[in-house]
Parts: C-alpha cells; sequence; structure tokens
C-alpha cells in the first residue's frame, strides 16, 4: 500500500483533471477519480493502473446533482486516505448575461461555486484534525477581471480565489495546505461545451504545460499560483494595494468626500 495519500480529483475525465490524475499517478499516489462519464474514467484508470501501477477508483457523479455530490462528500469525509482534494470540475459559458438563461446560470454557480465549496468542507475538518492535507482549487485569471466579459463565471472563478485565501488563513496553522490555481485560456474541452472557439482565443497554454506549473506552485506550497503570469511581482503589488486599502477603512465615519 501507497504511504502517499491518495488524490481526489473532480472533473477528471479530460482536460486539467486528467493530467492532474496522470501526474500524481506518475508521482506514486492512488486516485480517486469523478467525472460524470464513466466509459472515459474508466479508460483513463484502465490506463493509470497499467502505466503507474497505483491504484484507481472510479466515483462517477455529476456534481450539479445533489445525491451524486453527496456521494462524493461521503468518499472525502470518511476515505481517510485521501489526503489531497483537487477541486478542479467546472464549466464555462458563452454570450453576454442577458443572453443567459436563468437555468444556464444556475447549473455554473452551482458547480463552480456550490459543489467545489461542499467538498472542500467535506474534507477540511478530516484534514485539520490529522494535521496535515491539501486542497487545490482551480480558478482562473478571469475571476481578476471583469474587462474579459465573462461575468458570472468570472465572479464564481473570484469566489474561488476569495475563498481560498480565506481556507489558507484557517487551515494552514492545523497544517492543511490551499492552493488556489488561476490559469488563463488553456486548450481543454470546457470552451467547446461552452460554445468557444478555441481558434479565436490569441494565446491559448498546452495543460500539460499548466498543469505542471501548477505543480512547481503547490510544492512550493504557494498560496495562489499563477502560471501565465511572467511578471511576479505584479501579484505582490496587487495585494500589497490591497492591504493597503484594508489598512485605510475606518468604520465609524464616512469618508469625507461622500459627506454634504
Amino acid at each position: 500500500m501507497s504511504l502517499l495519500p491518495t488524490v481526489l480529483i473532480t472533473g477528471a475525465s479530460s482536460g486539467i483533471g486528467t493530467v492532474y490524475a496522470e501526474r500524481f499517478a506518475r508521482r506514486g499516489h492512488d486516485l480517486v477519480l469523478v467525472a460524470r462519464d464513466t466509459a472515459r474514467l474508466e479508460t483513463l484508470a484502465a490506463r493509470l493502473r497499467q502505466d503507474t501501477g497505483v491504484a484507481v477508483d472510479v466515483l462517477p457523479a455529476d456534481l450539479t446533482q445533489r445525491a451524486d455530490l453527496a456521494n462524493v462528500e461521503t468518499r472525502l469525509r470518511d476515505d481517510t486516505r485521501i489526503g489531497i482534494l483537487i477541486n478542479n470540475a467546472g464549466v464555462a459559458q458563452s454570450g453576454g448575461f442577458t443572453d443567459q438563461s436563468a437555468d444556464s446560470i444556475e447549473h455554473l454557480v452551482t458547480l463552480n461555486t456550490l459543489a467545489l465549496t461542499r467538498l472542500a468542507a467535506a474534507i477540511a475538518p478530516r484534514l485539520a484534525n490529522a494535521g496535515e492535507g491539501a486542497i487545490v482549487n482551480i480558478g482562473s485569471v478571469v475571476g481578476l477581471a471583469p474587462e474579459l466579459g465573462m461575468t458570472v463565471y468570472g465572479a464564481t472563478k473570484a469566489f474561488v480565489l476569495f475563498l481560498s485565501q480565506g481556507l489558507s488563513l484557517e487551515l494552514s496553522p492545523k497544517g492543511v495546505y490551499v492552493q488556489a490555481v488561476l490559469p488563463a485560456a488553456t486548450r481543454t474541452e470546457i470552451w467547446e461545451r461552452a460554445g468557444i472557439d478555441i481558434n479565436t482565443l490569441p494565446e491559448v497554454m498546452d495543460v500539460g504545460e499548466l498543469v505542471d506549473a501548477a505543480l512547481v506552485g503547490f510544492d512550493r506550497r504557494e498560496p495562489v499560483t499563477i502560471p501565465p503570469l511572467h511578471v511576479a511581482e505584479r501579484w505582490d503589488t496587487l495585494e500589497g494595494s490591497r492591504q493597503g486599502l484594508l489598512s485605510d477603512l475606518r468604520q465609524a465615519q464616512a469618508a469625507e468626500r461622500y459627506r454634504a
């Protein structure tokens, strides 16, 4: 039996999730693969078992369905072998806010925020009690940029970043590492499913390069990893400005410019 923690990966049937599965299997971790497409999961699991010798469990689930989500939550709470959660499952959609249906918005918000949060909540108490483990939440640089025009998607990814930063403050003193990974455009199926032609995007990162960079950040225990950010000081400046803003918020009185 592997002494390394088992890794549960959502959205594992394609794209970023598949590459995470391949990389952790090569590192010797047993896996639990979660996605809707059972056939693709089984094919991936069989290949990884053969290529790496690790144990791979398949857990089919549609995380927008409460019963399926509850099954994955139960596995995270009860299976003490699972020490790393890769919260990768997500969806995007095309069109402006006024073009999107209420049902499509609900589906996106449910998967990108509610399911991700519930899965983190399912494993976090056990990891905190054990004093070790990791939660990796896949966000997006779109969450930093309303100008990109993906309003609801970007809002969910801003939520993922905030949640990850808050969890890091709460859980890191208890030995649990929380990482937010913020990709830019990455060559995955999410674009086609959203009705967006990936070939219209100016620059697109290969998914293997994205995950490999994210794992460098994981090994360094970075709280926020932004693989496409070439000038790291930009993030440091943003964080410094945010801290300065917080220090200048005085609650007792409105700012002078708002007084009649």
